[in-house]
């Protein structure tokens, strides 16, 4: 499979667990604050991502399924903290200033989960899933 193909796989992968991932975080809303609903949606998402890639994106390597979760999660470590800065960020900050409202938690959420995107992709690829040959 070429990169760009496995490029397009990631997104599309990426794509199936931020809807998981927002799906969940709009459940836990009705339960949690804004805030720890972000953080535990992000577990979910996380989750079915590591599943997605290592079925469809990227190739078997030389180690087991645990090391790979281990360095997958990781990458997501960093990840979240982005993603979890640029969700609360613009929906208790940037936001507010620009008195914006409508539907401003899923907005704030869906730009925070594409924050990542990129530096996933490169985490993942060079780390999470690199072959031990």
């Amino acid at each position: 499979m070429t990169e760009h193909e496995r490029f397009l796989r990631f997104l599309a992968a990426g794509g199936i667990s931020a809807v998981l991932n927002m799906g969940s975080r709009w459940l836990l809303g009705h339960v949690f604050s804004y805030e720890l609903s972000v953080a535990l949606a992000y577990v979910v998402g996380v989750a079915s991502a590591f599943a997605l890639m290592r079925m469809f994106v990227f190739e078997p390597a030389g180690d087991a399924a645990h090391a790979q979760f281990t360095r997958f999660v990781l990458v997501n470590i960093l990840g979240f903290a982005v993603v979890w800065l640029v969700s609360v960020g613009l929906v208790r900050g940037l936001f507010p200033a620009l008195g914006f409202r409508w539907h401003a938690e899923t907005i704030g959420h869906a730009f925070g989960i594409a924050s990542s995107a990129l530096t996933s992709w490169r985490g993942h690829r060079l780390f999470s899933f690199r072959t031990t040959e």
